[in-house]
C-alpha cells in the first residue's frame, strides 16, 4: 500500500508512504489517495482527517519518471487524478489537517492547499516549480491565490523559487509552524480543538468557508442565513443553555 490508512477513535489519519522517492505522486497512489478519502466520506463516526506523508518530506510532487511518459493525449488524465484527490479531500465533511514537512512540492502543494488547516515543520520547503519542467501549474494551484493573494501565489508559479515554512507562514499558506519534533502534539491539540466542535456545525462551516472563497458577497451571507437557521434545533445549544 502506499497510502497508509490509520485511525485514532474519530481522528483518521492518512499518510503517503512512498519515502524512498520523497512520496512523489504516480496514477495509482493518487487513485489509491482519492478512493481512501472517498470512502471516508461516508463514515459518520468520523470527525478530523490528518494528511501527512511518509519519511523526510510531506510529498515531492509528481513522480518525474511519470511526466516523462505523458503526452499531450495522456497528460489531461493524469492531472485529473490529482484533481480527484484534491476534490475528495474539499467534499471531505469534516475538517482536514495537513501535516508538513521537508518538501512540499507541486502536486504535493495542491494537496496540502486542498486542506482545510496546515501546519508546518520548520526547515519544510514549499515549490511550485512546473514552469521550470515547461508546463503550467494546474488544477488546485488555483486555490492558492485565495489562501496567498494573487501576487505571493504569482510569485511561487511564475518563478518556480521555493519559500520556507516562515514565509509561507508570513504569506498565509500555513496556518502554524512548529519545531519538528513538536509537529506531533501541535497536531494533536488542534484536533481536539476540532473534536469540540459539533460534526454537522462543522461541516456547514466547511461548505460556506468554500462557498465565501467563490461566491459574491450577497450570494454568500444569503447562503449563510438559509444554513444557520438549518442548524436548529441543535441539541447541543439547548443542553449548554440549559445549564445556566
Amino acid at each position: 500500500m502506499t497510502v497508509d490508512l490509520t485511525r485514532d477513535g474519530a481522528v483518521a489519519r492518512l499518510m503517503l508512504n512512498r519515502p524512498g522517492k520523497a512520496n512523489a505522486l504516480t496514477s495509482p497512489i493518487l487513485d489509491e489517495l482519492a478512493a481512501a478519502l472517498e470512502a471516508l466520506a461516508g463514515d459518520a463516526g468520523l470527525r478530523a482527517v490528518v494528511l501527512g506523508g511518509a519519511g523526510k518530506a510531506f510529498c515531492g510532487g509528481a513522480d518525474v519518471n511519470e511526466l516523462a511518459r505523458l503526452d499531450a493525449s495522456s497528460a489531461g488524465a493524469f492531472v485529473g487524478r490529482i484533481h480527484r484527490a484534491c476534490a475528495a479531500l474539499r467534499r471531505l465533511p469534516v475538517p482536514v489537517v495537513a501535516r508538513l514537512h521537508g518538501a512540499v512540492i507541486g502536486a504535493g502543494l495542491e494537496l496540502a492547499a486542498a486542506c482545510d488547516l496546515r501546519i508546518a515543520a520548520e526547515g519544510t520547503r514549499f515549490a511550485m516549480p512546473e514552469v521550470r519542467l515547461g508546463i503550467p501549474s494546474v488544477v488546485e494551484a488555483a486555490l492558492l491565490p485565495r489562501l496567498m493573494g494573487s501576487g505571493r501565489a504569482a510569485w511561487l508559479v511564475l518563478t518556480g523559487e521555493a519559500i520556507d515554512a516562515r514565509r509561507a507562514f508570513e504569506w498565509g499558506l500555513v496556518e502554524e509552524v512548529c519545531e519538528p519534533a513538536a509537529l506531533d502534539e501541535r497536531l494533536s491539540v488542534l484536533a481536539q480543538a476540532l473534536l469540540a466542535g459539533d460534526r454537522k456545525a462543522l461541516a456547514v462551516q466547511k461548505r460556506l468557508l468554500h462557498l465565501w472563497d467563490e461566491a459574491p458577497l450577497d450570494a454568500s451571507v444569503a447562503e449563510s442565513i438559509e444554513r444557520f437557521a438549518s442548524c436548529y434545533p441543535s441539541n447541543w445549544l439547548s443542553s449548554w443553555t440549559g445549564k445556566r
